[in-house]
């Protein structure tokens, strides 16, 4: 393609210019080989400005940023070089799934995309899922380093599953995904509300711009006439409706305060729960074969989502029963000699540690137990929050270590246990989730919270090797049950 073709109406270009062609783009300079354009992004460490001058070294054409400069080739000096890029990198790559939709909020994307992808594919539809577990396809996983990755490596996915033959895809739309433009290239059929809490204020300057970060779904991304899946029984909900039915959206609303697919009752049948939901004045009955009330939440938001996209409610909703939970999403792992059930979940925030302990209560004769720890280099503020929800909502607290970066891992667990009046300190994760299975009895339920499907544990830079899954399996080893 040429540099014109790439660039579009973002930026005028001489006919010269317009004219040169391009093979590749890249935002690391590292990466940039002859004929490449080079996008020189502003970045929270480092500027890609800096780098400019090796990209043309390397072979660069032209060079995307925010200023002129001068470095030997021709500069494309744009107002938002991060959205420009993600508009060319769609042009680059070309093609996308027929139908694609994408989900936002604090918790619960990963369950809403793995359980769109689910209904679609119960359908009959070729489909897939993209976020923090991966890309999820008819060909199997594919790990990712973040959950909404970079625009030059979305659009190759999205041009790859196109080309496989995947025409329905879910993708989860982080807030850092959101601020960096990394989707505003994705053509969105719809889009969906989970909830919103306290998260990412490491990153963000305040709970408002994390929350405006998330919006930009709905009143930037989303096309007038485009469907917005909003669960109501969150918390700016309204906002958010208000947001999307201003962008000119059609809002589907779902959960107990939603109009589209009302929840009428839950209640818990073993490890399932049945649900009433009504629509259209009619109610329907459904076994989700889930935990927590949140999954339900979960599940009604991928049904909007599925019904967006042109199913009824007479299909989606029986297919409900089919759910299978995503990866350390409330996942019961495992039974203790005793009985005990165990569960791992993703939980990583106040609110998503109050639900799923909330959600396991009922299961619980006796004690609730729960391990999990804070990750290091993030939101501190997070620490004594997520220490009084695990104090307030269970009866044995174990805190522990959970990607401690470059902290001091002794004092994150100080900042978690001011708020944990008797709590329990043990630092090797392995170690708490042994003794926390060790303790365990009959009537009793543990939940090992914080890394979910993660396969690592993050101490200054190094990943070493680690799995919930493994750690509780390895526990259970002499006379318990695995899940």
């Amino acid at each position: 393609m040429t540099l014109g073709e790439l660039v579009g109406p973002e930026a005028k270009l001489s006919a010269a210019v317009a004219a040169l062609p391009v093979a590749g783009v890249a935002a690391d300079s590292r990466e940039v080989k002859p004929g490449f354009l080079f996008a020189a992004l502003p970045g929270v460490n480092t500027d890609g400005a800096r780098f400019a001058a090796d990209a043309v070294t390397r072979g660069a054409v032209a060079v995307l940023a925010s200023e002129p400069m001068d470095v030997g080739a021709p500069v494309i000096a744009v107002p938002d070089p991060r959205r420009t890029l993600a508009l060319i990198a769609a042009r680059f790559f070309g093609s996308q799934p027929e139908t694609t939709v994408a989900v936002t909020g604090t918790n619960g994307k990963t369950s809403v995309a793995a359980f769109t992808r689910q209904l679609w594919s119960d359908a009959g539809h070729a489909s897939a899922s993209l976020g923090t577990v991966g890309v999820v396809s008819p060909s199997g996983t594919k790990v990712l380093r973040h959950t909404t990755p970079d625009p030059i490596e979305l659009h190759g996915l999205l041009a790859g599953l196109a080309g496989d033959g995947v025409t329905h895809l879910a993708l989860e739309a982080s807030s850092h995904g959101l601020q960096q433009r990394r989707l505003d290239g994705a053509v969105l059929k719809a889009g969906a509300f989970t909830n919103i809490s306290r998260d990412h204020l490491d990153y963000h300057a305040s709970f408002e711009d994390y929350f405006a970060q998330k919006l930009r779904l709905f009143t930037e991304l989303l096309q007038p006439g485009a469907t917005a899946v909003i669960d109501m029984d969150s918390a700016e909900s309204t906002r958010v409706a208000d947001a999307a039915k201003a962008r000119g959206l059609t809002v589907l609303s779902v959960g107990r305060a939603g109009e589209t697919l009302r929840l009428v009752s839950a209640e818990i049948e073993g490890f399932a729960q049945r649900l009433e939901i009504e629509h259209a004045g009619k109610i329907y009955t459904v076994l989700l074969p889930l935990v927590g009330e949140f999954q339900a939440s979960n599940a009604l938001v991928a049904a909007g989502l599925v019904m967006a996209t042109g199913a009824s409610a007479e299909e989606v909703l029986s297919r409900l029963e089919h759910l299978q939970g995503a990866t350390g999403r409330l996942e019961l792992a495992g039974t203790s000699h005793y009985g005990a059930p165990i569960f791992i979940d993703y939980a990583h925030t106040p609110d998503a540690l109050s639900k799923a302990l909330d959600s396991l209560r009922p299961y619980a004769d006796k004690r609730l137990f729960v391990v999990f720890g804070c990750g290091g280099d993030r939101d501190r503020g997070k620490r004594p929050q997520m220490g009084a929800a695990a104090a307030a909502k269970s009866d044995v607290v174990i805190v522990t270590d959970d990607n401690p970066r470059s902290e001091d891992p002794a004092a994150i667990r100080d900042e978690i246990l001011v708020a944990v009046p008797g709590g329990r300190e043990i630092g090797d994760r392995a170690t708490a989730i042994s003794e926390a299975i060790r303790m365990i009895r009959a009537g009793d339920v543990l939940l090992v919270a914080g890394k979910g499907h993660e396969t690592g544990q993050t101490v200054g830079t190094t990943v070493i090797p680690f799995s919930d899954h493994d750690a509780v399996a390895a526990a259970l080893t002499k006379g318990a049950r695995l899940g």
